[in-house]
């Protein structure tokens, strides 16, 4: 494995959150022990960036963001890169979305998340208790959370900067449809698409993905792509997982995951994993053969 890497890149969700959506303080406390080794640790993450800080304990610092699964990178508060979704796509998506009763939230640079009046019933509806027993907690919270407070209902789209689509179904069988939809409209104009769970699927630019996030913060950082780690625990992982050297995977993770990386961790995302495996593995490695 790689035992001292340069760079160490940290999903959010089912890595550092537990299934609450919190970052323990023991998650802080080693970023910290680590950056002051002088390793650059850095998110990586399916969520826009103005979602962070209410998910992390006071005084959580890392070197940068990447965003909107590679859509956007922060150092800070300066943006380093920021790729927008074609108000085109936005438009022929929320059509089509509309016509599937699809539950979506466009995510706009520097604004609250999107959806439209019109489309508010059904919407609402697909986050109607009891939680389905396939969607996992995190994202049903996150998206019980949405609706609450953090969607803001618009007679119509507004900006021209938008970083992804988030699309979420009570069942497999909706949101499979919609995927097959999204592939239709991608014969018209070209995107990517990224899934976290089996319940969602996120749009962005095409051919922008989380390792390409990473080579583009490796880039402004002067780093190599060489001796770089990265923690995950889902599909919209992968493209990081390839790009990295050494990738490790939750124990949360599913088994497709942990067949592709080099390691997994010995606990999951609810027992501190990522604190144990950075303590075992890079911290107490260092003083042992210091």
């Amino acid at each position: 494995m790689v035992k001292k890497p340069k760079a160490i890149f940290l999903d959010m969700d089912g890595t550092i959150l537990n299934h609450y959506n919190k970052v323990s303080i023991y998650t802080k406390q080693i970023i910290d022990e680590i950056r002051n080794r002088g390793i650059y640790v850095f998110i990586a993450t399916g969520r826009a960036v103005d979602e962070i800080n209410e998910l992390v304990p006071d005084g959580f610092q890392v070197d940068g963001i990447i965003s909107s699964n590679g859509m956007a990178g922060y150092v800070g508060e300066k943006a380093i890169f920021e790729h927008s979704l074609s108000i085109e796509l936005v438009d022929k998506i929320i059509k089509k979305a509309r016509e599937h009763r699809v539950y979506y939230e466009l995510f706009p640079y520097g604004a609250d998340r999107i959806s439209l009046k019109q489309d508010r019933q059904y919407i609402v509806d697909e986050i109607r208790e009891p939680k389905p027993e396939s969607v996992g907690l995190n994202e049903w919270l996150s998206r019980q959370q949405a609706i609450k407070e953090a969607i803001d209902w618009k007679d119509q789209i507004e900006g021209n900067k938008f970083s992804k689509f988030y699309f979420f179904a009570r069942t497999e069988e909706h949101i499979n449809g919609w995927k097959n939809e999204l592939e239709k409209i991608k014969q018209d104009i070209d995107f990517t698409t990224s899934i976290s769970s089996s319940h969602n699927v996120e749009v962005m630019v095409a051919n922008m993905n989380k390792g390409t996030g990473i080579k583009e913060m490796l880039q402004y950082f002067n780093l190599s792509d060489v001796e770089t780690m990265a923690i995950g625990d889902s599909n919209n992982d992968l493209p990081m997982f390839q790009f990295v050297d050494y990738a490790v995977a939750m124990k949360n993770a599913s088994d497709e995951i942990q067949e592709i990386v080099d390691e997994v961790t010995e606990y999951t995302c609810d027992e501190e994993g990522v604190y144990h495996y950075l303590k075992s593995t890079i911290v107490l490695d260092s003083e042992i053969n210091a």
